[in-house]
């Protein structure tokens, strides 16, 4: 059967449809799914479940057994050719007798791109790349960046009133935005490696910073503390269980008695050198990298939000905006500092999404 171009493109988005079911669960890999098809049908679908475990592409040949001669693989991510964790996914596509494999992007380490695929064609496959190519890079954006930077993506996420505010002049943020949108976070919370916020957010509403992305779903991603000072009570919430989930406070050094409890308490502290009076978050988000923690959600105040802005080390952000307007010269702002001086300077957003999320709006783009 000729396979035409609509065609491949139904079998990739099934086979993105697939590799969604893994988000959250496979970091440091990337997220990927696979199916294999012969003669217009559908043999079998796989995605990567959990790292270190199958790849997506083992995950459908297993399924499909001996029916997988002569068949096509449609796969998100060019499959591996190098052993890491688990042999190359390249030796068991040959093997099993694949004759067509179509591969949506090509694996963006630049140490081992394109080796999958000259390993398949090289065995006589036939290979086409670029299949629905730009859906499959957003799939893997956080692993892309990762991969070649060694440090996190970074989402800015923020629920602000009409006019910009986080809350009112007495510190009241409970809550701006609406339920929707408050289980939207959950949902992103529960599909990235760590959750960011300053001191002061914590000192300020002493959130646990779960996620909760169904009524009978909890999880933890790393919580990551910017605490310079260590003003952080022992006592909040964030610490009740340190002993069996991550908790990361980065700070300057010293501290010596008060950081020492935080240690015995389970907690990872990790110091670096301000520059300026501050701690730099090229810095941070390089020691994140060194933990194998792939993307980073910055739920931060508006003075943390400023800092990691004005550092240019954002890669997007998330607005939430509430149908409200709470007024007042007093009132926090989501973005502190002193901002830009000249509208030339303003961050601006390209790739611009703009969503209802029941009663508010979701306004999200690249910086």
């Amino acid at each position: 059967m000729k396979k035409v171009p609509e065609q491949k493109e139904q079998w990739m988005r099934r086979a993105l449809v697939l590799a969604r079911k893994g988000e959250g669960k496979t970091s440091p890999n990337p997220t990927v799914g696979a199916m294999i098809v012969k003669h217009g049908k559908v043999l079998a679908e796989g995605y990567h479940k959990r790292a270190g475990g199958p790849h997506a592409e083992i995950e459908a040949l297993g399924k499909a057994g001996n029916k997988a001669k002569g068949a096509t693989l449609v796969v998100t991510l060019e499959p591996c050719g190098h052993f890491g964790k688990t042999p190359p996914c390249t030796e068991a596509i040959i093997e099993a007798g694949i004759r067509d494999v179509l591969i949506g992007v090509r694996d963006p380490n630049p140490e081992v791109r394109g080796r999958g695929v000259r390993k398949l064609k090289a065995a006589g496959l036939k290979v086409e790349t670029g299949i629905l190519k730009g859906e499959c890079q957003t799939l893997i954006e956080y692993f892309s960046k990762f991969i070649q930077s060694g440090k996190p993506y970074v989402i800015l996420k923020s629920a602000v009133s009409l006019d910009g505010k986080i809350a009112t002049a007495k510190g009241e943020s409970k809550w701006i935005t609406g339920p929707k949108a408050r289980q939207r976070v959950h949902q992103l919370r529960a599909q990235v490696d760590a959750i960011l916020v300053g001191a002061q957010t914590v000192i300020q509403d002493n959130p646990s910073l779960t996620a909760r992305p169904s009524p009978k779903n909890k999880c933890y991603p790393t919580r990551v503390l910017l605490d310079p000072n260590l003003r952080i009570s022992l006592k909040a919430k964030v610490f009740n269980n340190a002993q069996t989930e991550r908790v990361v406070v980065v700070t300057r050094p010293g501290h010596g008695a008060r950081k020492n409890t935080l240690i015995k308490m389970g907690v990872l502290v990790i110091e670096i050198l301000e520059k300026r009076g501050t701690i730099p978050f090229e810095k941070i988000l390089k020691e994140l990298g060194k933990m194998d923690i792939v993307s980073l959600l910055i739920e931060g105040g508006g003075e943390t939000s400023s800092r990691i802005l004005n550092e240019r080390a954002v890669d997007r952000v998330m607005w939430f905006m509430a149908p409200i307007i709470i007024g007042g010269r007093d009132a926090i702002g989501a973005v502190g500092g002193i901002g830009v001086q000249k509208l030339k300077s303003a961050w601006r957003l390209k790739n611009l999404k703009v969503e209802q999320v029941d009663q508010d709006i979701l306004i999200e783009g690249e910086l």
